[in-house]
């Protein structure tokens, strides 16, 4: 493998899984969809999360380049907690800076890497695929983008965008990260 494109939904009415992209996050879908067609890059593969406002992100997409959405449970939300949380952005920044910490029925910031590491390292034994897309959530998202650029964080959850693109070029040494997307 040699690129993951990795993209956030777009906006939707809401955070439960089968919470839908509004008017405007339909729009996003959209402008998404004649973005990536126009990139230079020719997805191989479709890796969704199984919540439905990832999988309407992508399908404008996957219709006009005749392409399967495959869903992954291991590209899921990241779940902080199985209670309500008051002070949740601070308990999302400790979760950066610390990444074992865990409340209760949460996961930890290792916990989602290790099922998101364990899905890139399954895309990397397919000898057939070159660039992969994955859809998921900003806080995987990420994570995910911390392990290949330290400095992105806490602080680059902050400035991530509805809808969102990175490039993750895998066949460099250290693994360059590029934002794709601007409003």
């Amino acid at each position: 493998m040699k690129n993951l494109i990795i993209v956030r939904h777009c906006l939707a009415d809401g955070q439960h899984k089968d919470s839908p992209l509004t008017d405007v996050g339909m729009r996003q879908a959209h402008l998404l969809s004649v973005f990536l067609a126009e990139n230079e890059f020719a997805i191989d593969k479709i890796i969704s999360s199984p919540y439905l406002r990832a999988i309407e992100s992508i399908r404008p997409y996957a219709e006009k380049k005749d392409l399967t959405i495959n869903t992954d449970d291991r590209l899921q939300e990241r779940i902080l907690s199985n209670e309500p949380v008051d002070d949740w952005m601070e308990v999302l920044e400790q979760s950066f800076s610390d990444p074992n910490f865990r409340l209760p029925g949460g996961e930890s910031g290792n916990d989602v890497m290790k099922r998101t590491n364990e899905l890139i390292n399954n895309l990397r034994s397919e000898p057939d695929i070159s660039n992969v897309l994955l859809v998921s959530h900003g806080n995987l998202i990420a994570l995910l983008l911390s392990r290949f650029n330290p400095d992105f964080g806490f602080e680059g959850w902050k400035n991530l965008q509805n809808p969102d693109v990175f490039l993750i070029n895998l066949e460099e040494k250290n693994h360059i990260v590029k934002s794709l997307w601007s409003n």
